[in-house]
């Protein structure tokens, strides 16, 4: 009975000396993981505001940060594996861009231990950034009271300002197609808030869901013939295949209507929009705060009250549309793909 005792304290101290004892030594130096869940323009340049952002308050690349890099390629079980990497590296900051790679490291960071006297990744601080509903995504308590070891900013896309913008820019185009990811609860967020607002506008919504890449082309195919507009959300599937709608759409002349920047650059026709380096540099600014040493839990989840109006310079030559100059004159033209 003794010697099982002391087997099992042995067992025990082993676990202990493999999931505490193996840290790397201290060199002075702030580790943050980045996690993305895939590429494209907005969410590369959420990363590169992010870490400008931390730069600006003295935290430097190379200098006394460390930044290890992982992208999901818009696998959800990448995601976990690397949310669960970063906690087993007990880095000092996790930033996550986009609403899966958060929501994989609430859970690896709120994960129960083995036993209950060892760390756990709780103790590692979270920011998040293009993020639309924190709240509904269940990443914090409330906006204003993030609550646990998380915080970030939010992409909530303005969009009755883009509404307005359809209506003064197309007159009498009240038919507005929607292609969105049923999987992303963030589109699903924001195909609701278009419904809420359709009759406010006079606009029939005519949405169009999918669940991968793959299914994008035919989902616009169906509607192209039913639609006036197009609106494409901030949503990942659909932001990473742009190019793919615009040869859907430009053929039989509908405007794309995007919902950010990167999108219009990549093809669709215009957006009043957030800029997504200026939403990564706000969180940049978070994680130094948090870095000096202030809780995840203190700080408000953030959003950008500035928009951006940008028009694609070639999408609107090809179209052949006159846009009203009430419109242009405040406009950012790009040269677009």
């Amino acid at each position: 009975m003794v010697g099982k005792k002391l087997k099992s304290l042995s067992f025990i101290m082993i676990m202990v000396f493999v999931l505490v004892g193996c840290t790397k030594e201290d060199d002075g130096k702030f580790t943050i993981g980045i996690t993305q869940i895939v590429e494209h323009d907005a969410l590369d340049r959420t990363r590169e505001g992010f870490i400008a952002g931390l730069a600006t308050r003295g935290y430097v690349e190379n200098e006394n940060v460390e930044f290890i890099f992982q992208n999901a390629q818009d696998s959800i079980e990448t995601a976990d594996l690397i949310a669960k990497n970063f906690v087993s590296k007990k880095v000092d900051l996790i930033m996550a861009i986009a609403t899966p790679s958060a929501q994989a490291v609430k859970n690896a960071t709120n994960k129960k231990p083995i036993l209950p006297f060892l760390k756990t990744g709780a103790k590692i601080p979270v920011v998040f950034s293009a993020v639309t509903d924190p709240v509904t995504a269940g990443l914090v308590d409330s906006n204003e009271a993030p609550g646990g070891n998380v915080t970030g900013t939010s992409d909530m896309t303005p969009m009755e300002k883009q509404f307005e913008l359809i209506q003064i820019a197309f007159p009498g185009k009240t038919r507005i197609g929607i292609v969105y990811n049923t999987g992303e609860v963030n589109s699903q967020v924001q195909v609701d808030l278009a419904k809420s607002l359709k009759d406010q506008f006079g606009f029939t919504i005519i949405e169009k869901g999918i669940t991968a890449t793959s299914e994008i082309a035919l989902a616009v195919d169906s509607i192209v013939d039913e639609i006036d507009i197009l609106y494409i959300p901030t949503d990942n599937k659909v932001a990473s295949s742009i190019p793919v709608i615009m040869d859907r759409t430009l053929d039989k002349g509908i405007p794309v209507i995007a919902s950010e920047a990167g999108m219009v650059e990549a093809g669709a026709l215009l957006t009043e929009g957030l800029d997504y380096y200026n939403l990564g540099f706000q969180t940049g600014l978070m994680a130094a705060d948090i870095l000096d040493g202030k809780k995840p839990s203190e700080i408000p989840v953030e959003t950008l009250k500035e928009t951006q109006l940008i028009i694609n310079e070639l999408t609107l030559e090809t179209l052949g549309i006159t846009l009203p100059e009430t419109v242009l004159e405040r406009a950012q033209m790009v040269s677009g793909e």
